[in-house]
């Protein structure tokens, strides 16, 4: 049960983080018109980031995550 929950902050967390980063290459590349600059993103930035990103997520994950699988179905829903 824990995995499952930790599975879905993983997911959640790497799908932020693509997101992120193909916004970040967007907003790069629209400044980088309007501007006239000459902007380049490497590889290793886009995969520190999404490294981050997924160790962020794992961390703050894991607690929540265990929690909710130490809890019983019913008292769970018991709060709803």
């Amino acid at each position: 049960m824990r995995i499952q929950f930790l599975a879905e902050a993983l997911a959640l967390t790497l799908l932020g983080g693509v997101i992120g980063i193909l916004l970040s290459v967007v907003a790069c590349a629209g400044l980088a018109d309007a501007l006239g600059w000459n902007i380049a993103i490497s590889l290793s930035a886009c995969i520190v980031a999404f490294a981050s990103a997924f160790v962020v997520g794992l961390f703050f994950g894991s607690y929540p995550a265990w929690r909710a699988a130490r809890l019983s179905p019913i008292e769970a829903l018991r709060y709803e």
